[in-house]
C-alpha cells in the first residue's frame, strides 16, 4: 500500500505539509501538554532525556544547570511553540520544519521514556488489548512523521 510522504520540499525552498485534519488536531494539543509538564513538573522523571545530567557530582551538576538550564528550557519551549503555531499551515519554511523536528523529538523522548520503549517494543506490532496501545500508536505515528520530515530535509 502506498503511503504518501507527510512533507515534501517545494521548488521555492518551502515545504508542503500533507497532514489530515485529524493529524493536525492531534499535533495541535501535544506541544501545550508537554510545555505544561516542563513548566509545572520540571522534576518529572520522563523529562530526564530532555535535560540530561552532565555530571554525577551534585555540585558540578548544579553549576552546569545554572549555566545551560535556561537555554535548554528555552530551546525546548521555542520548538514546541513553533509547532503549535504552524501546525495548521499548508507550507512551512525550513527553519519552521527544523522546529517541528525538534518538537517531535522532544515529544517522542518523553513519551518513549514513559512507555519504556525499546528496540523490541514493536517487534510483534501493537497489541490492541495492551492498555498502552493508544500511546504506543501515538509514539509510532510521531516516529513516522519525524522520519518523513527528515526525508524531506535531506
Amino acid at each position: 500500500m502506498f503511503v504518501p510522504r507527510p512533507v515534501e520540499r517545494m521548488e521555492d525552498g518551502r515545504f508542503e505539509v500533507r497532514l489530515s485534519g485529524q493529524e493536525r488536531s492531534l499535533l495541535r494539543g501535544l506541544p501545550a501538554a508537554l510545555d505544561d509538564l516542563i513548566v509545572a513538573e520540571p522534576g518529572d522523571p520522563s523529562l530526564r532525556r530532555l535535560f540530561p545530567p552532565a555530571y554525577e557530582d551534585a555540585e558540578l551538576e548544579a553549576e552546569y544547570q545554572g549555566l545551560v538550564g535556561e537555554e535548554l528550557l528555552g530551546g525546548h519551549r521555542a520548538s514546541l511553540l513553533a509547532l503549535a503555531e504552524t501546525v495548521d499551515h499548508e507550507h512551512v519554511s525550513e527553519e519552521e520544519l527544523h522546529a517541528w523536528l525538534s518538537a517531535l523529538n522532544d515529544l517522542r523522548l518523553v513519551l518513549g521514556t514513559r512507555l519504556g520503549v525499546t528496540e523490541e517494543t514493536y517487534e510483534d506490532g501493537i497489541d490492541e488489548a495492551d492498555p498502552q496501545a493508544d500511546d504506543l500508536a501515538l509514539y509510532a505515528y510521531l516516529t513516522w512523521l519525524q522520519d518523513g520530515i527528515l526525508e524531506a530535509l535531506i
